[in-house]
């Protein structure tokens, strides 16, 4: 079943919070999100780095439009993020998101971040439950379980 619309896209495009700091959906398809930010000078803390909250942000968002192209409504109950390298100053990163399991009540995603040039910054793991009554079609429909 096709659940990718116009308004899943716009709904997660338009996120208050992803607006803000800047963050661009560039592919959705099922279980699998690809997110980019251009990085800033206000994304930088107090040490004239990348705030690593940026990084964490940047993958919490392509884990939400991963795990919800499957026509449930899932949200975060665990999230996990492994920094490996500091990212430059300047350039784009890049969170590519692929859920390899979404059941009827819980989804597991793995999320990876990358610099401009490829060199991976973090990993990241995400796991959603799925809100009550949020199904669009039947489990059978959708031949998911736990």
């Amino acid at each position: 079943m096709a659940y990718i619309t116009a308004e899943l896209k716009t709904s997660f495009e338009s996120s208050p919070y992803g607006h803000l700091l800047g963050f661009r959906l560039l592919e959705l398809s099922e279980g699998y999100a690809r997110v980019s930010v251009t990085l800033r000078p206000e994304h930088a803390n107090f040490l004239g780095m990348i705030d690593g909250a940026l990084v964490m942000s940047l993958a919490d968002y392509a884990f939400a439009c991963s795990c919800n192209t499957f026509g449930q409504t899932r949200v975060a109950v665990q999230f996990s993020t492994n920094f490996i390298s500091a990212p430059a100053l300047r350039g784009d990163l890049l969170a590519e998101a692929r859920t390899i399991h979404a059941g009827k009540t819980v989804a597991l995603t793995e999320i990876s971040i990358t610099d401009a040039r490829g060199r991976v910054i973090a990993k990241a793991t995400g796991t959603a439950i799925t809100k009550p009554n949020s199904s669009s079609a039947s489990s059978a429909e959708k031949g998911t379980s736990l």
